[in-house]
């Protein structure tokens, strides 16, 4: 039998990086933020995933962040993308209605 599970998993995967950063570009976010924005969607995520792809996206320059302090607790890292994040988020924006317009044209063969 095909694994339709991992399916969803390899799909999600795919767009993740492109969600992530559309989450950050509506303002500075904290971790916690992005987490629940994925998961109103249902698009399960813990933050052992996200915690090492912002890592990588700030090692790649595509966003920044900054501690605020938090009156509940230590202080807390809210991310903000960067010019090049914004730039590559847009890129990433054209790529995904190019695929939508190829999905819904092949969709309708």
């Amino acid at each position: 039998m095909y694994d339709t599970d991992n399916i969803a998993i390899q799909m999600r995967k795919g767009i993740l990086e492109y969600l992530i950063l559309l989450i950050i570009s509506k303002g500075e976010v904290y971790a916690s933020d992005i987490i629940s924005g994925l998961q109103k969607y249902d698009l399960l995520i813990v933050e052992g995933t996200l915690y090492p792809l912002l890592s990588r996206l700030k090692k790649d320059q595509l966003l920044t962040y900054s501690w605020v302090e938090s009156v509940s607790g230590p202080p807390r890292k809210y991310y903000k993308l960067t010019a090049l994040g914004k730039q590559v988020m847009k890129k990433m924006e054209q790529i995904r209605n190019q695929l939508n317009t190829a999905i819904l044209g092949i969709q309708n063969l």
